[in-house]
């Protein structure tokens, strides 16, 4: 493994010492516009203002205030660990602050650290929930209590503050510090044997350690990490495995339980394992990759196919119309993957993040940022019920989505996601720069022996698959520029035109890479092919057997019964996709032939099969997943039964 020397470090949320790739952060890429530049733009215009509006109506924010003036438990408003969204919040700001420079922004940053502060007792312990007369004990329920998962996401809040301003006088680093420090005191070595309920301190304490150098945090989080599956935490009725209290990380075969705390658990894991050159469980946290993606995730990317329980389910147990598929367990998955990504520079994890941040990131929030889908299910059955603009929804029953929740993790984990996307484009290594995921974007940056490259990547992605990246500085001596071809782009090609030579060759699903000592003007076409095609469910996936569903590029298309008139019924449910058609694209949609099923509602509903298979068809436009809902209720569906 590689061992990076970065200074001063990438405005990234990860920024591991070692590795085979280094992230680059907000000063080294810049998306300029297009489908993400877009979604970047509302979210700092609109989202940001309407959680920051949400947490003091809701009371949350508040609940700081009362802390400090000892007026707490009296008033208290939220759950257990409301205390987080607004750690996940001030992350958000940070890390638009660092893109935007925005002045407003940077006032309402100070203005809610500053309460937040006010909130810490003189030992370092801050939370809203625990630890005054009239609530309960410090730590007195690490099932439940989240204390030490608001805490991570602090740290994360703390470090993307210190990323993008660093020493800002502030104060968030010396809060997060000083809580860091009670943490290490009360659960190292010597300290009380247990974990959180809630994986994420893991996460934010590695991370702290990489910003401020105290390896004093690496090792607690180490010590978290190893102390999972010693069956610390009591027993629920789900089973130990909800908290990944019942196996010890490295001997786990797959991701299982609640998919966030999986999630942030793997991710953390990662940190400690690449940061300690722990080569073991680095590989055991790669095959649980494989085999969660293999057998455990949606076609979306989404994972959690239980409600009860906001969990895995068991190997391909992935039900469309009881897909889980929260919103933050898809960006804990991106997570997971871009940590394997940076230890390995393996492109299926940069394939997974793609998938999921179109197909689950994408389709949570609504046009104008200001209402979300907590779940994400691939197969709507009835119609949805518009959420009322002013009220709070009861975690994931709203059916279309909805401005708030009681349980109002996902808008402020959507927000920092976002604002921090940068981070996600591209890496570099001892000898280039990767690109991993494609949008309007300028890269300006370092090689690690000081070389300095810049260029331009233009392109209508994914409307269209074309991505030109036009080289704006000349090179001294070649280097490397890798692109990804994304696993389903067979037919990919590359043209290369400099002022030397004009190539043109087909590249396959990978990493294809160009050496040059290139100079300003020189361009690399990568053309992807974005007919729509099937996809076929693997056959064990019993809920899906027989059907099929349509992507187009990195989107999945999903049916919505608004667009079945020409078919002549309302119900997804009342076709099925032709025998011996195809998709094909047309007017900027894609259309799918479609048969009308016989239906009678009267009848027993099981019986032989109907005689007459000779149905009408009709053609009918599919809508990107991401898109639907968008025109008003209906009823939808990913995987389309096919009839023949």
């Amino acid at each position: 493994m590689t061992m990076h020397t970065i200074t001063p470090a990438p405005q990234a949320p990860v920024v591991p010492g070692r590795g085979r790739l280094r992230p680059l952060g907000l000063g080294d890429v810049r998306i300029t516009g297009g489908f993400w530049g877009d979604r970047q733009a509302i979210n700092g215009s609109h989202t940001l203002e309407h959680i920051g509006s949400r947490l003091e109506s809701e009371g949350w924010l508040p609940n700081f205030d009362r802390a400090a003036a000892g007026r707490l438990p009296a008033g208290r408003r939220g759950r257990e660990f409301s205390d987080s969204e607004i750690y996940k919040y001030l992350e958000g700001l940070a890390w638009e602050i660092g893109r935007t420079d925005d002045a407003a922004l940077e006032e309402r940053f100070r203005g809610i650290v500053a309460r937040v502060a006010a909130a810490q007792e003189d030992d370092g312990y801050l939370n809203t929930m625990f630890g005054r007369p009239g609530q309960g004990a410090r730590w007195s329920d690490l099932e439940w209590g989240h204390e030490l998962y608001c805490l991570g996401h602090l740290f994360q809040a703390a470090v993307a503050r210190e990323r993008t301003r660093p020493g800002a006088d502030d104060g968030l680093l010396g809060i997060a510090r000083r809580a860091a420090d009670l943490v290490c005191a009360t659960f190292g070595p010597d300290g009380r044997d247990a974990v959180c309920g809630h994986a994420e301190v893991e996460v934010g304490l590695a991370e702290l350690s990489r910003v401020t150098g105290d390896r004093r945090y690496l090792a607690q989080a180490r010590i978290f990490v190893e102390r999972h599956g010693r069956g610390t935490l009591r027993d629920i009725e789900w089973g130990r495995k909800y908290f990944q209290d019942d196996i010890a990380v490295r001997d786990a075969k797959a991701l299982r339980g609640h998919a966030v705390r999986a999630n942030y658990l793997a991710s953390g894991a990662v940190d400690v394992a690449v940061d300690t050159g722990d080569g073991e469980l680095l590989k055991a946290l790669r095959k649980q990759w494989d085999r969660t993606i293999a057998r455990r995730t949606y076609i979306t990317g989404g994972q959690g196919s239980h409600h009860q329980d906001e969990a895995f389910g068991d190997d391909w147990e992935l039900p469309p119309d009881r897909a889980y598929s929260e919103t933050c367990a898809g960006i804990g998955s991106i997570m997971f993957s871009w940590r394997l990504l940076l230890a390995g520079a393996d492109a299926r994890h940069a394939d997974l993040i793609e998938r999921t941040l179109f197909n689950v990131v994408a389709t949570s929030p609504a046009p104008d940022g200001r209402s979300f889908y907590y779940a994400n299910t691939l197969h709507q059955r009835v119609p949805g019920v518009p959420a009322d603009p002013d009220g709070t929804s009861p975690r994931a029953s709203s059916s279309l989505r909805a401005p708030w929740f009681e349980v109002s993790c996902c808008p402020p984990n959507l927000a920092r996601t976002l604002a921090s996307l940068e981070s996600y484009v591209a890496t570099a290594d001892s000898d280039g720069i990767q690109l991993h995921q494609y949008a309007p974007a300028t890269v300006a940056t370092t090689l690690d022996d000081g070389r300095p490259v810049s260029f331009e990547v233009d392109t209508q992605y994914p409307a269209d698959g074309r991505v030109v990246v036009t080289h704006t500085s000349d090179a001294s001596a070649p280097w490397t520029l890798s692109l990804r071809v994304p696993a389903w782009a067979s037919g990919a090609t590359l043209r290369i035109v400099t002022a030397d030579f004009v190539q043109q060759r087909s590249v396959d699903p990978g990493m294809v890479e160009i050496r040059h000592a290139f100079r300003a003007g020189d361009v690399v076409q990568l053309d992807l092919p974005m007919a729509p095609r099937v996809s076929v469910p693997d056959a064990r996936i019993d809920a899906v057997r027989g059907c099929v569903a349509v992507e187009r590029g990195p989107e999945v298309l999903a049916l919505e019964s608004v667009d079945l008139a020409p078919a002549g019924v309302d119900d997804v449910a009342c076709v099925a996709m032709a025998a011996g058609t195809e998709p094909v694209e047309r007017d900027g949609r894609v259309w799918i032939t479609v048969s009308r099923l016989p239906v009678d509602d009267a009848r027993w509903p099981y019986g032989e099969p109907p005689a007459d298979r000779g149905a009408a068809t009709a053609e009918v436009p599919l809508v990107p997943y991401h898109e639907w809902a968008e025109r008003g209720p209906s009823t939808m569906r990913v995987w389309i039964p096919q009839q023949g």
